[in-house]
Protein backbone atom coordinates (compact mmCIF):
# COMPACT_ATOMS: atom_id res chain seq x y z
CA UNK A 1 0.00 0.00 0.00
CA UNK A 2 1.31 3.71 -1.27
CA UNK A 3 -0.79 5.15 1.72
CA UNK A 4 -3.29 4.97 3.95
CA UNK A 5 -5.50 7.57 1.49
CA UNK A 6 -6.28 5.48 -1.42
CA UNK A 7 -4.71 2.13 -2.71
CA UNK A 8 -4.53 1.52 -6.77
CA UNK A 9 -3.90 -1.36 -8.44
CA UNK A 10 -3.31 -1.48 -12.53
CA UNK A 11 -3.86 -3.74 -15.17
CA UNK A 12 -7.53 -4.65 -13.93
CA UNK A 13 -10.12 -5.66 -16.09
CA UNK A 14 -13.89 -4.82 -15.27
CA UNK A 15 -16.88 -7.21 -16.34
CA UNK A 16 -16.67 -8.11 -20.37
CA UNK A 17 -14.39 -4.88 -20.60
CA UNK A 18 -12.28 -6.21 -23.04
CA UNK A 19 -9.45 -3.13 -21.78
CA UNK A 20 -7.16 -3.26 -18.99
CA UNK A 21 -7.64 -0.26 -16.39
CA UNK A 22 -6.56 1.41 -12.72
CA UNK A 23 -8.03 0.13 -10.28
CA UNK A 24 -8.38 2.39 -6.89
CA UNK A 25 -10.03 2.05 -3.53
CA UNK A 26 -10.40 5.31 -1.20
CA UNK A 27 -12.25 5.94 2.23
CA UNK A 28 -14.92 7.65 -0.08
CA UNK A 29 -15.47 5.16 -3.08
CA UNK A 30 -14.32 2.43 -5.03
CA UNK A 31 -13.06 3.67 -8.69
CA UNK A 32 -12.19 1.93 -11.85
CA UNK A 33 -10.75 3.89 -15.15
CA UNK A 34 -10.01 2.26 -18.65
CA UNK A 35 -7.63 3.84 -21.19
CA UNK A 36 -10.58 4.62 -23.49
CA UNK A 37 -11.76 6.95 -20.36
CA UNK A 38 -14.75 4.59 -19.32
CA UNK A 39 -14.80 4.79 -15.39
CA UNK A 40 -17.22 2.86 -13.18
CA UNK A 41 -17.50 4.70 -9.23
CA UNK A 42 -19.18 2.82 -6.57
CA UNK A 43 -20.01 5.31 -3.24
CA UNK A 44 -18.72 3.63 0.18
CA UNK A 45 -22.00 3.88 1.96
CA UNK A 46 -23.42 1.75 -0.85
CA UNK A 47 -20.86 -1.46 -0.18
CA UNK A 48 -22.69 -4.66 1.72
CA UNK A 49 -19.84 -7.26 0.61
CA UNK A 50 -16.81 -8.00 -1.16
CA UNK A 51 -15.28 -11.80 -1.90
CA UNK A 52 -11.82 -12.72 -3.31
CA UNK A 53 -12.32 -15.77 -5.58
CA UNK A 54 -10.26 -17.09 -8.40
CA UNK A 55 -11.16 -16.41 -11.96
CA UNK A 56 -9.97 -17.23 -15.30
CA UNK A 57 -7.80 -14.05 -15.61
CA UNK A 58 -6.16 -14.51 -11.91
CA UNK A 59 -7.83 -13.43 -9.16
CA UNK A 60 -10.89 -11.31 -8.67
CA UNK A 61 -13.31 -9.16 -6.87
CA UNK A 62 -16.81 -9.56 -6.39
CA UNK A 63 -18.97 -6.19 -5.05
CA UNK A 64 -22.39 -7.08 -3.90
CA UNK A 65 -23.98 -3.81 -3.72
CA UNK A 66 -26.81 -3.10 -1.34
CA UNK A 67 -29.69 -3.04 -3.83
CA UNK A 68 -28.24 -6.50 -4.93
CA UNK A 69 -26.30 -5.30 -7.92
CA UNK A 70 -23.04 -7.15 -8.16
CA UNK A 71 -19.91 -5.92 -9.97
CA UNK A 72 -16.86 -7.97 -11.12
CA UNK A 73 -13.39 -6.92 -10.89
CA UNK A 74 -10.65 -9.28 -12.04
CA UNK A 75 -6.81 -9.46 -13.10
CA UNK A 76 -5.29 -9.35 -9.26
CA UNK A 77 -2.18 -10.98 -8.55
CA UNK A 78 -2.35 -13.59 -5.63
CA UNK A 79 -0.16 -11.34 -3.47
CA UNK A 80 -2.61 -8.59 -3.65
CA UNK A 81 -5.34 -10.33 -1.37
CA UNK A 82 -3.02 -8.76 1.86
CA UNK A 83 -3.67 -4.80 0.43
CA UNK A 84 -6.60 -5.27 -0.15
CA UNK A 85 -7.90 -6.96 3.23
CA UNK A 86 -6.36 -4.15 4.51
CA UNK A 87 -7.83 -1.25 2.46
CA UNK A 88 -10.92 -2.87 2.92
CA UNK A 89 -10.88 -3.29 6.78
CA UNK A 90 -10.07 0.37 7.22
CA UNK A 91 -11.74 2.04 4.72
CA UNK A 92 -15.11 0.30 4.84
CA UNK A 93 -15.05 -1.56 7.79
CA UNK A 94 -16.03 -4.63 5.98
CA UNK A 95 -14.47 -8.09 5.65
CA UNK A 96 -12.86 -9.32 2.41
CA UNK A 97 -13.89 -12.58 2.35
CA UNK A 98 -11.89 -15.21 0.39
CA UNK A 99 -14.41 -17.63 -1.56
CA UNK A 100 -13.17 -21.16 -2.54
CA UNK A 101 -15.02 -22.92 -6.03
CA UNK A 102 -16.31 -25.74 -6.22
CA UNK A 103 -13.82 -28.27 -9.05
CA UNK A 104 -14.94 -31.36 -8.49
CA UNK A 105 -17.26 -31.28 -11.63
CA UNK A 106 -20.38 -32.22 -10.44
CA UNK A 107 -23.23 -31.54 -12.53
CA UNK A 108 -26.13 -31.39 -9.40
CA UNK A 109 -26.26 -28.97 -6.61
CA UNK A 110 -28.44 -26.02 -5.58
CA UNK A 111 -29.30 -22.78 -7.00
CA UNK A 112 -29.27 -19.32 -5.08
CA UNK A 113 -30.06 -16.05 -6.70
CA UNK A 114 -28.10 -12.96 -5.40
CA UNK A 115 -29.87 -9.76 -7.29
CA UNK A 116 -29.89 -10.76 -11.03
CA UNK A 117 -27.35 -13.26 -10.79
CA UNK A 118 -28.09 -17.17 -10.51
CA UNK A 119 -25.16 -19.09 -8.68
CA UNK A 120 -25.10 -22.95 -8.92
CA UNK A 121 -23.63 -24.00 -5.97
CA UNK A 122 -21.81 -27.34 -5.32
CA UNK A 123 -21.43 -28.83 -1.34
CA UNK A 124 -21.60 -25.02 -0.68
CA UNK A 125 -19.30 -24.03 -2.95
CA UNK A 126 -19.83 -21.81 -5.84
CA UNK A 127 -19.41 -23.30 -8.76
CA UNK A 128 -20.50 -20.78 -11.62
CA UNK A 129 -22.66 -17.84 -11.94
CA UNK A 130 -25.35 -16.73 -14.72
CA UNK A 131 -25.65 -13.15 -15.11
CA UNK A 132 -29.77 -13.08 -15.64
CA UNK A 133 -29.45 -9.39 -17.04
CA UNK A 134 -28.07 -10.67 -20.37
CA UNK A 135 -30.50 -13.50 -20.57
CA UNK A 136 -33.32 -13.09 -23.33
CA UNK A 137 -35.86 -15.82 -21.76
CA UNK A 138 -36.79 -19.22 -20.21
CA UNK A 139 -38.80 -21.56 -21.18
CA UNK A 140 -39.62 -25.21 -19.92
CA UNK A 141 -38.74 -27.04 -22.37
CA UNK A 142 -40.19 -30.61 -20.54
CA UNK A 143 -41.16 -32.25 -17.49
CA UNK A 144 -38.60 -31.10 -14.55
CA UNK A 145 -36.75 -28.87 -17.16
CA UNK A 146 -35.98 -25.21 -17.21
CA UNK A 147 -33.98 -24.14 -20.00
CA UNK A 148 -32.28 -20.30 -20.01
CA UNK A 149 -31.40 -18.43 -23.13
CA UNK A 150 -28.77 -16.35 -23.47
CA UNK A 151 -27.57 -13.50 -26.29
CA UNK A 152 -24.81 -11.53 -27.04
CA UNK A 153 -23.78 -9.52 -23.99
CA UNK A 154 -23.19 -6.39 -26.66
CA UNK A 155 -19.50 -6.61 -26.52
CA UNK A 156 -17.90 -6.50 -29.76
CA UNK A 157 -14.41 -8.75 -30.46
CA UNK A 158 -11.26 -8.18 -29.83
CA UNK A 159 -9.22 -6.26 -32.76
CA UNK A 160 -8.08 -8.95 -35.48
CA UNK A 161 -10.47 -11.67 -34.18
CA UNK A 162 -13.30 -12.94 -36.76
CA UNK A 163 -16.77 -12.66 -34.72
CA UNK A 164 -17.50 -15.94 -36.12
CA UNK A 165 -14.96 -17.42 -33.90
CA UNK A 166 -15.61 -15.96 -30.61
CA UNK A 167 -17.81 -18.60 -28.51
CA UNK A 168 -20.77 -17.71 -26.50
CA UNK A 169 -23.02 -18.62 -24.34
CA UNK A 170 -26.60 -20.27 -25.98
CA UNK A 171 -28.23 -22.14 -23.32
CA UNK A 172 -28.21 -23.70 -19.87
CA UNK A 173 -30.59 -26.28 -19.30
CA UNK A 174 -32.05 -27.49 -15.42
CA UNK A 175 -33.24 -30.64 -14.30
CA UNK A 176 -34.97 -29.94 -11.12
CA UNK A 177 -36.99 -32.87 -9.61
CA UNK A 178 -39.45 -33.35 -6.89
CA UNK A 179 -41.75 -30.85 -4.86
CA UNK A 180 -41.21 -27.68 -2.67
CA UNK A 181 -44.02 -26.63 0.10
CA UNK A 182 -45.57 -23.49 -1.38
CA UNK A 183 -45.40 -20.07 0.40
CA UNK A 184 -48.15 -18.30 1.79
CA UNK A 185 -48.75 -15.14 0.67
CA UNK A 186 -50.89 -14.26 3.81
CA UNK A 187 -50.34 -15.84 7.07
CA UNK A 188 -51.39 -14.97 10.83
CA UNK A 189 -50.01 -16.08 14.02
CA UNK A 190 -53.70 -16.71 15.26
CA UNK A 191 -54.80 -19.12 12.67
CA UNK A 192 -54.00 -22.81 13.37
CA UNK A 193 -51.00 -24.45 11.07
CA UNK A 194 -52.52 -25.94 8.23
CA UNK A 195 -50.74 -28.36 6.16
CA UNK A 196 -48.18 -26.67 3.60
CA UNK A 197 -49.19 -27.33 0.07
CA UNK A 198 -46.81 -28.51 -2.07
CA UNK A 199 -45.96 -27.62 -5.44
CA UNK A 200 -43.01 -28.78 -8.20
CA UNK A 201 -40.07 -27.32 -7.85
CA UNK A 202 -39.35 -26.89 -10.91
CA UNK A 203 -42.25 -24.64 -11.71
CA UNK A 204 -41.04 -22.59 -8.21
CA UNK A 205 -37.73 -22.23 -9.86
CA UNK A 206 -39.17 -21.34 -13.58
CA UNK A 207 -41.09 -18.56 -11.91
CA UNK A 208 -38.38 -16.91 -10.07
CA UNK A 209 -36.05 -16.84 -12.95
CA UNK A 210 -39.02 -14.93 -15.02
CA UNK A 211 -39.11 -12.86 -12.20
CA UNK A 212 -35.54 -12.06 -12.17
CA UNK A 213 -35.68 -11.55 -15.56
CA UNK A 214 -38.08 -9.05 -15.67
CA UNK A 215 -36.47 -6.98 -13.19
CA UNK A 216 -33.06 -6.81 -14.56
CA UNK A 217 -34.93 -6.04 -18.05
CA UNK A 218 -37.88 -3.28 -16.54
CA UNK A 219 -35.90 -0.52 -16.15
CA UNK A 220 -38.87 1.70 -17.53
CA UNK A 221 -42.32 1.05 -17.37
CA UNK A 222 -43.76 -0.52 -20.38
CA UNK A 223 -45.37 1.50 -23.79
CA UNK A 224 -48.05 -0.43 -24.52
CA UNK A 225 -49.30 -4.30 -23.84
CA UNK A 226 -51.21 -6.59 -26.06
CA UNK A 227 -53.04 -9.33 -24.67
CA UNK A 228 -53.37 -12.91 -26.00
CA UNK A 229 -52.44 -12.48 -29.17
CA UNK A 230 -52.34 -15.85 -31.09
CA UNK A 231 -48.96 -16.60 -32.84
CA UNK A 232 -49.39 -19.43 -35.78
CA UNK A 233 -45.16 -19.64 -36.07
CA UNK A 234 -44.38 -20.99 -33.10
CA UNK A 235 -47.87 -21.91 -31.71
CA UNK A 236 -49.34 -20.29 -28.82
CA UNK A 237 -50.75 -17.47 -27.23
CA UNK A 238 -48.57 -14.32 -26.27
CA UNK A 239 -48.59 -10.73 -24.25
CA UNK A 240 -46.70 -9.01 -26.06
CA UNK A 241 -45.24 -5.67 -23.91
CA UNK A 242 -43.42 -3.21 -25.99
CA UNK A 243 -40.50 -1.29 -24.25
CA UNK A 244 -38.36 1.67 -25.87
CA UNK A 245 -35.80 -0.59 -27.24
CA UNK A 246 -36.95 -4.11 -27.03
CA UNK A 247 -40.42 -6.41 -26.63
CA UNK A 248 -41.23 -9.31 -24.56
CA UNK A 249 -42.74 -12.13 -25.42
CA UNK A 250 -44.77 -13.49 -22.57
CA UNK A 251 -46.83 -16.97 -23.07
CA UNK A 252 -47.86 -19.67 -20.83
CA UNK A 253 -44.47 -22.31 -21.44
CA UNK A 254 -41.94 -19.54 -23.41
CA UNK A 255 -40.91 -16.03 -22.19
CA UNK A 256 -38.85 -13.96 -25.06
CA UNK A 257 -36.63 -10.69 -25.06
CA UNK A 258 -36.25 -9.39 -28.89
CA UNK A 259 -34.37 -6.44 -29.40
CA UNK A 260 -35.82 -4.20 -32.19
CA UNK A 261 -32.40 -3.80 -33.66
CA UNK A 262 -32.85 -7.42 -34.45
CA UNK A 263 -36.17 -6.92 -36.44
CA UNK A 264 -35.44 -6.46 -40.15
CA UNK A 265 -38.83 -7.03 -41.78
CA UNK A 266 -42.38 -6.32 -41.12
CA UNK A 267 -45.01 -7.89 -43.29
CA UNK A 268 -49.49 -7.53 -42.99
CA UNK A 269 -50.76 -9.48 -45.06
CA UNK A 270 -54.80 -9.94 -45.38
CA UNK A 271 -55.41 -14.09 -45.98
CA UNK A 272 -57.67 -14.98 -48.36
CA UNK A 273 -60.77 -16.00 -46.15
CA UNK A 274 -60.96 -12.15 -45.65
CA UNK A 275 -61.52 -12.91 -42.16
CA UNK A 276 -57.96 -12.58 -40.94
CA UNK A 277 -55.18 -10.57 -40.80
CA UNK A 278 -51.78 -11.72 -40.75
CA UNK A 279 -48.46 -9.78 -39.10
CA UNK A 280 -45.36 -11.37 -40.02
CA UNK A 281 -41.96 -10.28 -38.30
CA UNK A 282 -38.74 -10.93 -39.67
CA UNK A 283 -36.12 -12.14 -37.15
CA UNK A 284 -31.89 -11.71 -37.44
CA UNK A 285 -30.72 -13.98 -35.73
CA UNK A 286 -33.91 -15.88 -35.15
CA UNK A 287 -35.69 -17.24 -31.88
CA UNK A 288 -34.78 -20.26 -30.87
CA UNK A 289 -36.62 -22.64 -28.87
CA UNK A 290 -34.44 -25.31 -27.88
CA UNK A 291 -32.68 -26.62 -31.06
CA UNK A 292 -35.76 -25.04 -33.31
CA UNK A 293 -34.98 -21.43 -34.99
CA UNK A 294 -37.84 -19.53 -35.90
CA UNK A 295 -36.66 -16.68 -38.56
CA UNK A 296 -39.97 -15.27 -39.24
CA UNK A 297 -43.09 -14.41 -36.65
CA UNK A 298 -46.51 -14.96 -37.73
CA UNK A 299 -49.38 -13.49 -35.70
CA UNK A 300 -52.98 -13.48 -36.56
CA UNK A 301 -55.51 -10.85 -35.93
CA UNK A 302 -59.65 -11.01 -36.31
CA UNK A 303 -60.18 -8.52 -39.44
CA UNK A 304 -62.90 -6.87 -37.62
CA UNK A 305 -61.90 -6.71 -33.44
CA UNK A 306 -60.58 -3.91 -31.84
CA UNK A 307 -59.00 -2.52 -29.64
CA UNK A 308 -58.88 0.95 -27.21
CA UNK A 309 -55.32 1.37 -25.61
CA UNK A 310 -53.31 4.39 -24.21
CA UNK A 311 -49.19 5.23 -24.94
CA UNK A 312 -47.47 5.26 -21.55
CA UNK A 313 -45.52 7.85 -23.18
CA UNK A 314 -46.23 12.09 -22.64
CA UNK A 315 -46.19 14.58 -25.82
CA UNK A 316 -43.05 16.10 -25.67
CA UNK A 317 -41.56 11.75 -26.10
CA UNK A 318 -44.06 11.30 -28.75
CA UNK A 319 -42.81 14.15 -30.72
CA UNK A 320 -39.29 14.80 -30.20
CA UNK A 321 -38.39 10.83 -30.12
CA UNK A 322 -40.67 9.35 -31.93
CA UNK A 323 -41.83 12.46 -34.52
CA UNK A 324 -45.24 12.38 -33.71
CA UNK A 325 -45.40 8.52 -35.81
CA UNK A 326 -47.26 6.93 -32.85
CA UNK A 327 -50.46 8.56 -31.05
CA UNK A 328 -51.11 8.58 -27.47
CA UNK A 329 -54.48 7.48 -27.63
CA UNK A 330 -55.83 4.18 -30.52
CA UNK A 331 -59.31 3.21 -31.08
CA UNK A 332 -58.98 1.26 -34.28
CA UNK A 333 -58.94 -1.99 -35.39
CA UNK A 334 -56.29 -4.21 -33.80
CA UNK A 335 -54.03 -5.42 -36.37
CA UNK A 336 -53.82 -1.58 -37.36
CA UNK A 337 -52.81 -0.49 -34.19
CA UNK A 338 -50.44 -3.61 -33.31
CA UNK A 339 -48.74 -2.75 -36.81
CA UNK A 340 -48.23 1.27 -36.54
CA UNK A 341 -46.65 0.39 -33.13
CA UNK A 342 -43.70 -1.87 -34.50
CA UNK A 343 -43.47 0.25 -37.42
CA UNK A 344 -42.66 3.29 -35.15
CA UNK A 345 -40.65 1.54 -32.88
CA UNK A 346 -38.57 -0.81 -35.02
CA UNK A 347 -37.88 2.03 -37.72
CA UNK A 348 -38.67 -0.64 -40.74
CA UNK A 349 -40.86 0.07 -43.47
CA UNK A 350 -44.64 -2.11 -43.25
CA UNK A 351 -44.67 -4.50 -46.89
CA UNK A 352 -48.50 -5.07 -48.17
CA UNK A 353 -49.95 -7.17 -50.66
CA UNK A 354 -49.18 -5.60 -54.39
CA UNK A 355 -50.93 -5.81 -57.57
CA UNK A 356 -51.16 -9.55 -58.01
CA UNK A 357 -54.02 -11.06 -57.31
CA UNK A 358 -55.34 -14.72 -57.98
CA UNK A 359 -57.98 -16.15 -60.08
CA UNK A 360 -60.59 -15.78 -57.14
CA UNK A 361 -59.60 -12.01 -56.47
CA UNK A 362 -57.18 -13.06 -53.00
CA UNK A 363 -53.42 -11.30 -52.16
CA UNK A 364 -52.64 -15.51 -52.55
CA UNK A 365 -52.90 -18.31 -53.50
CA UNK A 366 -52.98 -21.65 -51.82
CA UNK A 367 -50.51 -24.52 -52.40
CA UNK A 368 -48.14 -26.61 -50.51
CA UNK A 369 -44.77 -26.85 -49.41
CA UNK A 370 -43.93 -30.95 -48.68
CA UNK A 371 -46.32 -32.02 -46.33
CA UNK A 372 -47.50 -28.10 -45.05
CA UNK A 373 -50.43 -26.22 -46.06
CA UNK A 374 -50.03 -22.68 -46.84
CA UNK A 375 -50.79 -19.74 -48.74
CA UNK A 376 -47.82 -18.10 -51.25
CA UNK A 377 -48.10 -14.42 -51.48
CA UNK A 378 -46.63 -12.59 -54.46
CA UNK A 379 -45.39 -9.07 -53.64
CA UNK A 380 -43.64 -6.80 -55.44
CA UNK A 381 -40.12 -7.73 -54.90
CA UNK A 382 -40.37 -11.40 -53.14
CA UNK A 383 -42.72 -14.44 -52.96
CA UNK A 384 -43.76 -15.23 -48.91
CA UNK A 385 -45.15 -18.54 -47.67
CA UNK A 386 -46.76 -18.70 -44.50
CA UNK A 387 -47.78 -20.05 -42.07
CA UNK A 388 -45.04 -22.93 -41.85
CA UNK A 389 -42.58 -22.98 -42.48
CA UNK A 390 -42.47 -19.07 -43.59
CA UNK A 391 -40.14 -18.71 -46.56
CA UNK A 392 -38.91 -15.63 -48.07
CA UNK A 393 -37.97 -15.74 -51.77
CA UNK A 394 -36.39 -12.31 -53.33
CA UNK A 395 -37.08 -12.10 -56.87
CA UNK A 396 -33.19 -11.26 -56.84
CA UNK A 397 -32.01 -14.69 -55.96
CA UNK A 398 -33.97 -16.88 -58.23
CA UNK A 399 -32.66 -18.18 -61.21
CA UNK A 400 -35.30 -19.40 -62.92
CA UNK A 401 -38.85 -20.73 -61.87
CA UNK A 402 -39.93 -24.00 -63.56
CA UNK A 403 -43.76 -25.37 -63.62
CA UNK A 404 -44.80 -28.80 -64.08
CA UNK A 405 -47.57 -30.58 -65.06
CA UNK A 406 -49.60 -27.56 -65.85
CA UNK A 407 -50.46 -30.20 -68.75
CA UNK A 408 -52.01 -33.32 -69.51
CA UNK A 409 -50.71 -36.54 -66.51
CA UNK A 410 -51.91 -39.79 -67.52
CA UNK A 411 -53.30 -39.40 -70.34
CA UNK A 412 -55.97 -37.27 -68.03
CA UNK A 413 -56.45 -33.48 -67.40
CA UNK A 414 -54.48 -32.05 -64.29
CA UNK A 415 -56.12 -29.71 -61.91
CA UNK A 416 -53.35 -28.52 -60.11
CA UNK A 417 -49.80 -28.18 -60.88
CA UNK A 418 -46.37 -27.87 -59.38
CA UNK A 419 -43.53 -24.74 -59.18
CA UNK A 420 -40.39 -24.92 -58.42
CA UNK A 421 -37.98 -22.13 -57.66
CA UNK A 422 -33.89 -22.60 -58.66
CA UNK A 423 -32.29 -20.35 -56.64
CA UNK A 424 -29.20 -18.84 -57.73
CA UNK A 425 -27.38 -19.86 -54.24
CA UNK A 426 -28.22 -23.27 -55.60
CA UNK A 427 -30.84 -24.79 -53.53
CA UNK A 428 -34.52 -25.59 -54.52
CA UNK A 429 -38.01 -24.35 -53.25
CA UNK A 430 -40.87 -26.40 -54.23
CA UNK A 431 -44.49 -25.65 -53.89
CA UNK A 432 -47.23 -28.53 -55.09
CA UNK A 433 -50.97 -28.48 -54.89
CA UNK A 434 -51.40 -25.16 -57.09
CA UNK A 435 -55.16 -24.41 -58.45
CA UNK A 436 -55.04 -25.16 -62.55
CA UNK A 437 -56.54 -21.67 -62.40
CA UNK A 438 -54.02 -19.72 -60.89
CA UNK A 439 -51.33 -20.83 -63.89
CA UNK A 440 -51.94 -17.69 -66.49
CA UNK A 441 -51.90 -15.37 -63.61
CA UNK A 442 -48.91 -16.50 -61.86
CA UNK A 443 -46.75 -17.04 -65.06
CA UNK A 444 -47.73 -13.41 -66.20
CA UNK A 445 -47.20 -11.72 -63.20
CA UNK A 446 -43.45 -13.47 -63.02
CA UNK A 447 -42.38 -12.22 -66.56
CA UNK A 448 -43.67 -8.54 -65.74
CA UNK A 449 -40.77 -8.72 -63.13
CA UNK A 450 -38.18 -10.17 -65.02
CA UNK A 451 -38.34 -13.50 -63.66
CA UNK A 452 -37.18 -16.17 -66.36
CA UNK A 453 -39.99 -19.04 -66.24
CA UNK A 454 -39.91 -22.24 -67.68
CA UNK A 455 -42.59 -24.85 -68.32
CA UNK A 456 -42.63 -28.51 -68.58
CA UNK A 457 -45.74 -28.82 -70.56
CA UNK A 458 -44.28 -28.17 -74.02
CA UNK A 459 -42.92 -31.37 -73.63
CA UNK A 460 -45.94 -33.25 -72.92
CA UNK A 461 -49.24 -33.70 -75.74
CA UNK A 462 -51.96 -31.35 -74.34
CA UNK A 463 -55.42 -33.33 -74.35
CA UNK A 464 -58.97 -31.28 -75.49
CA UNK A 465 -62.02 -31.94 -75.15
CA UNK A 466 -62.76 -33.35 -78.33
CA UNK A 467 -59.78 -35.59 -78.12
CA UNK A 468 -60.81 -37.11 -74.55
CA UNK A 469 -63.76 -38.22 -76.79
CA UNK A 470 -61.88 -39.51 -79.56
CA UNK A 471 -59.44 -41.44 -76.85
CA UNK A 472 -62.76 -42.87 -75.24
CA UNK A 473 -64.07 -44.19 -78.67
CA UNK A 474 -60.41 -45.09 -79.20
CA UNK A 475 -60.16 -46.82 -76.07
CA UNK A 476 -63.79 -48.62 -76.58
CA UNK A 477 -62.65 -50.47 -79.65
CA UNK A 478 -59.63 -51.80 -78.00
CA UNK A 479 -61.73 -53.27 -75.07
CA UNK A 480 -64.13 -54.94 -77.89
CA UNK A 481 -61.14 -56.16 -79.78
CA UNK A 482 -58.94 -57.23 -76.82
CA UNK A 483 -62.43 -59.15 -75.14
CA UNK A 484 -63.25 -61.36 -78.56
CA UNK A 485 -59.47 -61.98 -78.58
CA UNK A 486 -59.52 -63.11 -75.51
CA UNK A 487 -62.83 -65.11 -75.96
CA UNK A 488 -60.98 -66.62 -78.47
CA UNK A 489 -58.17 -67.82 -76.86
CA UNK A 490 -60.35 -69.11 -73.95
CA UNK A 491 -62.14 -71.35 -76.36
CA UNK A 492 -59.11 -72.25 -78.22
CA UNK A 493 -57.62 -73.20 -74.56
CA UNK A 494 -60.49 -75.32 -73.36
CA UNK A 495 -61.15 -77.08 -77.16
CA UNK A 496 -57.19 -78.29 -76.23
CA UNK A 497 -58.22 -79.08 -72.66
CA UNK A 498 -60.82 -81.39 -73.81
CA UNK A 499 -59.04 -83.28 -76.51
CA UNK A 500 -56.41 -83.85 -73.68
CA UNK A 501 -59.06 -85.24 -71.22
CA UNK A 502 -60.49 -87.69 -74.23
CA UNK A 503 -57.11 -88.65 -75.34
CA UNK A 504 -55.96 -89.65 -71.54
CA UNK A 505 -59.34 -91.50 -71.19
CA UNK A 506 -59.41 -93.65 -74.47
CA UNK A 507 -55.83 -94.57 -73.29
CA UNK A 508 -56.68 -95.75 -70.26
CA UNK A 509 -59.48 -97.86 -71.45
CA UNK A 510 -57.07 -99.17 -73.82
CA UNK A 511 -54.82 -99.86 -70.79
CA UNK A 512 -57.68 -101.63 -69.10
CA UNK A 513 -58.61 -103.49 -71.70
Amino acid sequence: MADRKNVDFNGIHYGVHSDKGRFRLTPTAIGWKASDKSQVVVAADDLKKLSWIRVARGYGLRIVLKDNTIMKFDGFESEFFEDLSKAVKQFYSLQLEAKELSVKGWNWGRTDFQGSNLIFNVTNRPMFELPLAQAIGANKAGKNEVSINFVDPGQPPPEGVNPKDVDELMDVSFYIPGTVAKESDTKSDEEEPEEEEEVNADIVFYETVKSKLELSQMTTENIVQFQEVLCLTPRGRYNIDMYQDFLRLRGKTYDYKILYSNIIKLFLLLKPDEVHVLLVIGLDPPLRQGQTKYPFLVFQFVREDEIDVELNLDEATLGEKYENKLQKHYDAPTYEVVSSVFRALTGRKVTVPGAYRSHHGAHALKCSMKANEGYLYPLEKSFLFIPKPPTFIPFNEIGVVTFSRVGSTSGGSSRTFDMKFHMRAGNDVQFSSINREEYANLEDFLKSKGVKVKSEAAEETIVTYTDLDDLEDEEDEEYDSSRKKRRTEAASDEEDESRKCLTVWFNSKISCL
